[in-house]
């Protein structure tokens, strides 16, 4: 398998912390959102970067 270099390491765990500030961030909106449309749309940006996330890691986790 292929190493990941220094440099790309660095940019997917500032990539991970990105997403992982923004699944809390969209999930705690939702949680507080009055208008059932809000809070759907809000919930699904929350599971769309935890599938980011998710995805970020495998990546990271299949190249160690």
């Amino acid at each position: 398998m292929n190493q990941i270099t220094a440099k790309n390491l660095t940019m997917i765990s500032d990539l991970l912390e990105s997403e992982a500030l923004l699944v809390k961030k969209f999930a705690t909106a939702s949680e507080n959102a009055m208008d059932p449309e809000l809070k759907s749309k809000l919930s699904s940006m929350s599971h769309l970067h935890r599938k980011h996330y998710t995805t970020l890691l495998n990546y990271l986790n299949s190249h160690q």
